[in-house]
């Protein structure tokens, strides 16, 4: 089978439009003391609201902010604004090593109501997994922060099935080869598109996420982008993965009725082939993708940027009630 073609970077979020929530945010990773220290990790979310009678209105906002012991995805401190008496219960959790289900136990409200802050919660282990990605474009040794040595990981998505270009020795000048500049973020003629944004001319990794979420009587429309970046030395950024996903549903059940992905920014020629399994999410209730999407798309069935996309899909009954 051949794999979809991988568009390139989307640019400017859509337009607004009216009777319309908007779903953003971004995780900022750094190395304030160097790539040998901590990780130090920025997040903020925000749920905006847009009405023809009356301005965008923020309905919902969220701050994190991360630290990591150094060489390590373990959490030593975490704080959020507004603040989360539950948020010390995380402390000593790694991100990617159970971390969700910790976050259940800790902020149980959060992951119920599906807060801002419960996004960001969620997206640490992948958006960590990815931040040392920043390595590869800002020491002498390109191939640091890079997978080296893929062997381990066969099996472990689409991009690294058997016999795939990601397994071979030639993996991590492909992974350079297929980084993509991207624009700003914040570069929009609409200063309500994004919510605030730092600037780094240092090293710094990023995960960016935006969910559209429209209701009319005959459907609930979605369009979301799931986007990682780094900035590199001479300016700008570069993104290593990028996906556009669109989808509806019932409006009265909230079921899932049809669901499509554009491959935009990935590293191996095979990573476009998970968009080929999303017709297995189909006939699903939205609010349960968070807990389905793995066990649907296993393995090489899935991308795990893709599925964290789909994932995330799981908040759009949550942005409903501001509509």
């Amino acid at each position: 089978m051949s794999a979809p073609t991988v568009l390139g970077p989307l640019g400017p979020a859509p337009a607004r439009v009216a009777g319309s929530v908007r779903r953003t945010s971004t995780l900022d990773t750094t190395w304030p003391g160097g790539f040998d220290g901590p990780m130090l990790t920025r997040g903020r979310a925000r749920d905006l609201r847009t009405f023809e009678e009356e301005g965008p209105k923020v309905v919902a906002e969220d701050a994190l902010t991360v630290r990591f012991a150094p060489g390590s995805r373990t959490i030593t401190a975490i704080a959020a604004d507004p603040a989360r008496a539950g948020l010390a219960g995380l402390v000593g959790g790694r991100a990617g090593g159970g971390l969700r289900a910790l976050v259940g136990q800790a902020l149980p409200a959060e992951r119920t109501a599906r807060t801002p802050l419960h996004l960001l919660l969620d997206d640490l282990g992948g958006a960590s997994l990815v931040a040392p990605m920043a390595r590869s474009r800002w020491l002498p040794d390109p191939s640091s922060g890079l997978v080296t040595d893929p062997l381990p990981m066969t099996g472990v998505c689409t991009g690294f099935q058997p016999g795939s270009s990601a397994l071979t020795p030639e993996a991590p000048a492909l992974q350079l080869a297929n980084q993509r500049p991207v624009a700003a973020l914040s570069a929009h003629a609409d200063p309500w598109a994004w919510h605030a944004l730092p600037d780094h001319e240092v090293p710094a990794a990023r995960r960016a996420r935006r969910l559209d979420v429209t209701r009319t009587a005959d459907a609930v429309m979605i369009d979301a982008m799931f986007q990682d970046s780094t900035t590199i030395p001479e300016g700008g950024r570069v993104a290593v993965h990028e996906y556009r996903v669109r989808a509806t549903a019932d409006p009265s059940t909230l079921v899932l009725r049809t669901l499509s992905a554009e491959p935009r920014i990935l590293p191996y020629t095979e990573c476009p082939l998970a968009v080929g399994t999303l017709p297995r999410l189909l006939g699903l209730p939205l609010a349960d993708l968070a807990g389905t999407v793995h066990r649907a798309l296993p393995g090489v069935a899935g991308c795990t940027h893709l599925n964290d996309a789909l994932r995330g899909l799981s908040d759009v009954p949550a942005l409903l009630v501001h509509l």
